[in-house]
């Protein structure tokens, strides 16, 4: 929240942010309830999608996921919602051994409004998340109007763009 230098007007920038959510090990829906739970804290107005059952994709051999989004309204700047996000993962026993190790929880940012960030903590939009059927599907499904600031395509596009390419 901003406030205005000698006046008594506030001026609170808010982002329609997205959060992916993933789990393969332990209690995957128990792992992702408990995320939901904690991201209520950070975001306002938020909607939850459905969590899906899906193959890994872009690692190693492992467990199936289970993968929702979460989309809700928020005051933080980027890198402080990164830092809680990473919070979020290592209560939950998140380690990282090496890139794509299945993991106990994961979230990912994947977009902050318009926003369009990239430096050694965050890189938002997510760079790959054009490409993740398992991200779009469920996105779809809770706010499919959503633009990415970088294509300039709704999320319901995206998708459909995905799906002609299969």
């Amino acid at each position: 929240m901003y406030r205005l230098q000698g006046e008594a007007k506030v001026i609170a920038l808010t982002y329609r942010t997205v959060v992916a959510l993933g789990s393969n090990q332990g209690d995957r829906c128990a792992h992702l309830v408990y995320a939901v739970s904690r991201l209520r804290k950070l975001l306002s107005d938020l909607r939850v999608s459905s969590f899906l059952e899906t193959e890994p994709s872009e690692v190693e051999p492992q467990p199936r996921f289970l993968n929702g989004v979460a989309v809700g309204q928020c005051e933080v700047e980027p890198a402080v919602l990164m830092t809680a996000l990473l919070g979020i993962e290592r209560a939950r026993g998140r380690s990282r051994p090496h890139p794509g190790a299945p993991r106990t929880l994961d979230l990912d940012l994947i977009l902050m409004g318009d926003l369009i960030v990239e430096n050694d903590h965050v890189q938002i939009p997510h760079p790959r998340f054009r490409h993740r059927r398992f991200v779009l599907e469920p996105l779809v499904a809770v706010d499919s109007e959503l633009v990415d600031p970088v294509s300039g395509c709704s999320m319901r596009e995206l998708l459909a763009s995905l799906d002609a390419s299969s």
